[in-house]
């Protein structure tokens, strides 16, 4: 009882809880990766290992935004419709229905098409990058990293999938199944990192997830669902042309803004410094991901409930439910800052190799701060886009042009010192401030309609 009473008091329901635990074990089981990343790869194989990640980023370019509006949309739609008692098939408006299955239709179509498109980037732009950067002829890259190109293009397929699902208000069945892919992903590659499988141990983990996720999918009521709504007649139908892209595009441009402000810190110090300090920066990151993503799962997980009152323009239960989240957001972030501040610090501190193959106290610092902005601001923004409106398209490509000089120019010449503290002072005076005056006007002249 005291458990629960503690967890209802944070706002922690069936939805957060699977995905909270899956972040913990993610964080666990990051810690156990970061073991045996330091031990089993050379300092340059872990350069390689991260940059993988930045140079996969490029999707964002394919996918153009539009796996985060799709549970927007779904959600609007879902809001004037119920479930069956099977659970399995909803029940409603005709219009309403046959609106949620020409989206499915949609989606299947257009991912299973950009995906072949990504396969080819991806090979391409990894050969070409790893080939004339820093290169390390002892470093065997090539088929992991082809392995985890396909992969990558797996779940790009299945991905919009899943944001479909959490639009029908499915959160907490989704949830559970990225636990699952995200504890095979844990496991195999400590495992195969352990028998000395080196950049091998990334690429088959990746497969070993992608495979438990898309297992469990297929057995599922979440495949049926699909499945159900797939064979509807899709009489009434959402408008690309009309409804989404004028909100896509601008969500596209924000998105691969995001690239240019989050991707580019691995690759530059990859081809200016190296890969060892390319390594330091992107296991720090990965740890800060970590903290973010858990405490984000406070709001993220509530997109479809927001989406929803939206549609019914409930405005005042809106805004009560928002900034509860918003604030237990804020609470975690700050504890998880200090406790991965604190822990990497005492491993420096007491000479622990493992310490150093992540970013020393001042650039580590910076960027602990900036991620503290970031849950700010990432907070914010999701409230606002929940709208099905895209208000950030400016400050997106603003702060990308600015991000993406003060990575080029002090990455360059000052490492990862100059990177971190670019970054900081662009989030301090651009970043934050400017999501914050949005935030208020829009909220203010939205819900006075």
């Amino acid at each position: 009882m005291l458990v629960k009473r503690i967890a209802q008091k944070v706002g922690i329901d069936k939805a957060i809880a699977y995905t909270i635990f899956g972040r913990i074990v993610q964080a666990f089981g990051g810690l156990g990766t970061v073991f045996f990343i330091a031990k089993y790869l050379t300092k340059v194989e872990q350069g390689y290992y991260y940059t993988f990640g930045s140079i996969i980023a490029i999707q964002v370019f394919f996918e153009l935004g539009l796996n985060t509006i799709i549970t927007q949309y779904v959600a609007h739609e879902m809001a004037y419709l119920n479930w069956k008692d099977d659970n399995i098939n909803t029940v409603g408006k005709a219009s309403y229905q046959s609106r949620l299955a020409s989206l499915l239709h949609f989606v299947v179509k257009w991912f299973g098409l950009i995906s072949i498109g990504l396969f080819v980037a991806l090979l391409i732009a990894g050969n070409y990058f790893f080939t004339n950067f820093n290169n390390h002829p002892e470093v065997s890259w090539r088929t992991p990293w082809a392995i985890l190109s396909v992969t990558t293009c797996g779940f790009l397929l299945l991905d919009p999938l899943f944001a479909f699902l959490e639009g029908l208000g499915k959160v907490k069945e989704v949830a559970r199944m990225r636990l699952m892919q995200q504890s095979a992903y844990i496991f195999t590659v400590i495992l195969l990192l352990f028998f000395h499988f080196s950049l091998y141990a990334s690429a088959l983990a990746v497969l070993a997830s992608f495979l438990t996720m898309l297992s469990m999918f297929v057995f599922s009521d979440s495949f049926k669902i699909l499945k159900n709504l797939w064979h509807l007649k899709a009489e009434w139908q959402v408008s690309y042309r009309k409804e989404i892209f004028p909100y896509q595009w601008k969500i596209a441009l924000s998105w691969i803004s995001g690239y240019f402000i989050f991707q580019l810190f691995n690759p530059v110090l990859f081809a200016a410094k190296g890969a060892v300090v390319a390594g330091q920066m992107g296991m720090t990151i990965n740890g800060l991901n970590g903290v973010l993503a858990l405490a984000m799962s406070w709001i993220n997980t509530k997109v479809p409930l927001f989406s929803g009152l939206i549609a019914k323009k409930d405005y005042f239960e809106l805004d009560r439910i928002f900034f509860k989240s918003y604030k237990q957001t804020i609470f975690i972030t700050v504890v998880g800052l200090i406790a991965f501040f604190t822990l990497v610090n005492i491993l420096q501190y007491l000479n622990f190799s493992i310490g150093y193959r992540f970013l020393p106290t001042l650039p580590l610092s910076f960027m602990c701060i900036s991620f503290f902005l970031n849950s700010m601001a990432f907070g914010m923004a999701t409230y606002l886009r929940c709208h099905k409106t895209e208000p950030l398209l400016v400050q997106s490509i603003v702060f990308a042009i600015f991000s993406a000089i003060s990575t080029l120019t002090l990455g360059r010449t000052f490492g990862a010192i100059g990177i971190t503290s670019g970054y900081l002072l662009l989030g301090v005076t651009i970043g934050l401030p400017w999501i914050a005056i949005v935030f208020y006007t829009k909220r203010k002249l939205w819900h006075s309609i």
